[in-house]
Formats: C-alpha cells, sequence, structure tokens
C-alpha cells in the first residue's frame, strides 16, 4: 500500500479522494516544472515550452458570472508566463465521479472572461470514459498532430479531454523520483492506470451481466415498489434505473419531491468500487439540490430523525 492511500485512510467517513490527489498531482507538478510542460507538449497542449514563470493553483475559487447560478472552484489553475504573454489552464480532475451541473461550461465561461491572456485552456481528465461531445467542435482546418485530442470549444477556448491512465504513463517515462513512484502506486490502486484493453474480470462481468441486471430488476419490482410507491407516492425505475446506473454507479428506483430538488432512492450502491474488497450494498438514500432554497431545513431534519 502506497504513502498516499496510508494517508487517506487516515481520514474518518467519505474520503476526499479527488481532491487529496489533486493536490498531490498539483504540488508534483509544481515541483517538476519540466514534466509538466512535457506532458502538455507530448498532447499538443502547448508548442513550446519558452516560459520564464510558472504558477500552479488548487481549489481556486471564482464568483459567479451573471449566467451562472452559483460560484466555481477550480481543481487546478495553471499560469504560464513569456514575461510579455500569459496562458492560463484550468485542469478539471475526475476519479470516480463526473461533470456535474455543466461545470465544465462554466470554468470556459470564466477563461473567456480573463483579461489580458493570450491562450486559454480547459482540460478534462478523467479514470473513466466520459465523453463531452456537446462541447467539442473541430475547428475549420485542425492540425493533423493536434486532431484527436485538441477541439475548439469557442474563439477563445482550446477544449482538450484526457484520460488519467495516459498521464500514468507518461509519467512512468519521465519521472524517477519516490514522490513519483508513490504517485504511480497510488494511481495503480486506485485503478487510474488501466488503459482499454480488457482484463479477465472484465470478461467475466460481460458474461454475467444481463444475469444480474435481471435479478437487481426482479429485487425491486413488485412487492418492494408497491411498498416504496405507498411510502413516497410515485416510483420511478426501468430506463431511469439505467441511467442512474450509468451516471451514478448505482442501480434504484426512486422518486422526487419538489421538481428535481429533492429525491429519495432505494436500491443498489457502489457498482463501481475502486478496489476489489468493496462491494456494492443495497440501502436507501435521501438526496437534497445544493440550490434548494428548503435544504437547510431538510438536512436538519434528516439529522434529528438520524440521531433519533
Amino acid at each position: 500500500m502506497s504513502l498516499f492511500t496510508n494517508l487517506l485512510n487516515l481520514h474518518l467517513g467519505n474520503k476526499p479522494r479527488e481532491d487529496f490527489f489533486t493536490e498531490i498531482v498539483a504540488y508534483f507538478l509544481s515541483l517538476n516544472n519540466d514534466i509538466l510542460l512535457g506532458w502538455l507538449k507530448h498532447h499538443s497542449i502547448i508548442s513550446d515550452d519558452n516560459y520564464s514563470s510558472i504558477k500552479i493553483s488548487t481549489q481556486q475559487e471564482h464568483k459567479k458570472l451573471e449566467s451562472h447560478q452559483d460560484d466555481s472552484r477550480l481543481d487546478i489553475a495553471v499560469e504560464l508566463s513569456t514575461g510579455l504573454k500569459i496562458d492560463v489552464i484550468f485542469i478539471e480532475s475526475k476519479i470516480g465521479a463526473k461533470d456535474g451541473n455543466n461545470a465544465l461550461r462554466k470554468y470556459a465561461d470564466i477563461l473567456s472572461n480573463l483579461p489580458n491572456v493570450r491562450h486559454r485552456i480547459l482540460i478534462y481528465i478523467t479514470r473513466d470514459y466520459d465523453p463531452k461531445d456537446e462541447l467539442k467542435q473541430y475547428d475549420d482546418d485542425p492540425k493533423p498532430a493536434i486532431k484527436e485530442y485538441c477541439l475548439e470549444l469557442s474563439p477563445k477556448i482550446n477544449f482538450f479531454q484526457l484520460r488519467w491512465y495516459q498521464f500514468y504513463s507518461f509519467l512512468e517515462k519521465h519521472a524517477f523520483d519516490i514522490l513519483a513512484q508513490e504517485i504511480l502506486i497510488f494511481m495503480r490502486n486506485n485503478r487510474m492506470s488501466q488503459n482499454n484493453q480488457f482484463s479477465s474480470i472484465d470478461l467475466l462481468t460481460m458474461v454475467n451481466f444481463n444475469k444480474t441486471l435481471i435479478l437487481m430488476q426482479s429485487t425491486l419490482s413488485e412487492k418492494v415498489k408497491e411498498e416504496f410507491k405507498l411510502a413516497f407516492g410515485s416510483v420511478v425505475g426501468k430506463t431511469a434505473s439505467m441511467t442512474q446506473w450509468t451516471w451514478g454507479s448505482r442501480y434504484i428506483i426512486y422518486t422526487h419531491f419538489s421538481g428535481w430538488n429533492f429525491w429519495c432512492g432505494l436500491g443498489y450502491f457502489n457498482l463501481n468500487p475502486d478496489n476489489f474488497t468493496e462491494y456494492p450494498c443495497l440501502g436507501i438514500y435521501l438526496e437534497v439540490s445544493p440550490t434548494f432554497k428548503e435544504r437547510p431545513k431538510i438536512i436538519k431534519s434528516m439529522v434529528t430523525v438520524h440521531r433519533i
């Protein structure tokens, strides 16, 4: 087990894995600017490295723009300066979760509004496959060397979509100190080193997928579904349950109140665990939107019921 895994395990309850890893990588890149520039050039994100200064910050907060509902907090912001011109890169990192609440759109808006910037770059790097085709538009004449990765989001923003296994592969070949080795171990432990090749476990999952799906469907139907509807007034399932599996790593029946601001769901959770020592679980959940005006009251009620 890696040093970073041991440190992360000191957290009680939900472990802030994404923020934790963000801080590690940002710190490493701040100490190894050559690795940062090499990685960016490797993916044709920048064309040269004639920068006189490099600044890296994490969890950078930005006040909401007029078109946004709330403030934004960036995973990693990189400022590259030549002395005369400045390039700015926003990096949004995901390990298990996916982009929510159109965060990438908001980051692009923020980039567009930054003054005195030459190149504005938005990178979305994930462990799992999470295509963002709605953000991608080809240039009139994209350069062949960057066509795979570099897609024009607007006249001002270059959008790049990468996977963490690509960073793992680059780091493995170009960094050899103790800190880099600990990062590589942590990435392997959290399935961030895997490429698109199928493993024996993947093949076993394919063989049993339909059988498992039918079993989950049957255990959440009929009597269970009837009781859920009696308790909460309505129930959503079937196709919507598959959507929940895709987007939330859970297969559930659910209902919602006050529009889509307050949810209650029942079913199977943690269907995409990060290692083979974790297992799915059966449970019920209550979820309230962060922008719902009744959120404080609902959370207070949840805490009160839990204590009872």
